[in-house]
């Protein structure tokens, strides 16, 4: 990683947030580093969406340039043992993955954040929890939507062993109740070996599955996704003595289209974002008013709420 640029400053007062299964890699890497366990300690008692829409608002991003708290935290990443080969071992509240969950975070990961790369796991991971800790925990709408770990479900784990992915994903919506009042079930998939991400957003009480694909094209790119998904509804339902009252319908979203080759990523990360911010279960065929693309100043801004929270909770 390059040397950072600029040097420390204050953040406004009005930006700083008080609240405090599988790695994305198969080892640790042995005799390197550290690996610190941080948990979050938000309040429980927050208002839907307070945070997330004043972060939009107020957090101070030109498109294409380093905003002041990126910089701050690429100083404190340059200043860090993650130099040097350190890791940071992170747990997740329970609430997020529906079981316990602790993600690697290396240089790699960052330098994506810092570079606008290519997303991994990790990365993808982080923002999720972030979304739940400012967004839903301690709220009803930790009640109409819930993540998947991509870690879980993704087209190599699939080709390797579709059963057990497949129970997986079921052993997901166990986690969460009956399901039989409307909600969202995310899932970011990725095509393997590091390649494209698309959103898969699964209502298990209406049997519709979302599909939002940042590049041209349907599910018929993962058949092998789609035959998992559609075998894991309806064990589950069958596990709960649902009937099967219509065939499962899969409806392509015409969503923001992205136009280079990295930003799926992102791309998936602010649709998941949009969604829970407008509270909407029902994701309309030709996407929400409200976004009908994308700019890159709506990914910086993304990319400056990770920031802010991985400061806020001291993961570096």
């Amino acid at each position: 990683m390059r040397e950072a640029v600029g040097s420390f400053v204050g953040w406004p007062s009005d930006l700083i947030f008080p609240d405090a299964e599988t790695p994305t890699r198969p080892t640790h890497k042995a005799g390197k580093g550290i690996s610190r366990r941080i948990e979050s300690v938000a309040s429980q008692k927050e208002v839907p969406g307070r945070k997330l829409k004043s972060a939009a608002k107020d957090i101070p991003t030109t498109s294409g340039t380093k905003s002041q708290i990126m910089m701050r935290l690429e100083k404190m990443v340059a200043e860090s043992d993650i130099m040097h080969g350190a890791i940071r071992s992170i747990d997740f509240d329970e609430g997020v993955f529906g079981a316990a969950h602790f993600e690697i975070i290396t240089k790699e990961d960052m330098q994506q954040l810092f570079e606008h790369d290519e997303l991994g796991i990790a990365v993808i991971h982080t923002y999720i929890w972030y979304m739940y800790v400012t967004l839903m925990r301690g709220t009803e709408l930790c009640n109409r939507f819930n993540f998947i770990a991509a870690s879980r479900i993704n087209a190599t784990l699939i080709t390797k062993n579709p059963t057990s992915v497949k129970n997986d994903l079921v052993d997901r919506f166990m986690a969460a109740g009956d399901n039989t009042t409307p909600s969202l079930y995310f899932l970011p998939f990725n095509s393997g070996n590091g390649g494209h991400w698309v959103l898969v957003a699964m209502d298990l009480s209406r049997l519709i599955v979302y599909y939002l694909d940042s590049l041209s094209g349907d599910w018929s790119k993962y058949p092998s996704m789609k035959k998992t998904v559609d075998a894991a509804i309806i064990k589950f339902r069958s596990k709960k003595n649902y009937r099967n009252r219509k065939d499962i319908t899969w409806v392509r979203v015409q969503c923001p289209q992205q136009n280079n080759s990295v930003d799926c990523g992102f791309f998936v990360l602010r649709f998941m974002r949009d969604i829970i911010a407008l509270n909407r279960i029902d994701i309309p065929q030709m996407y929400f008013e409200e976004y009908k693309s994308y700019s890159r100043a709506h990914l910086d801004e993304m990319k400056d709420e990770l920031c802010q929270f991985i400061v806020d909770q001291r993961i570096i």
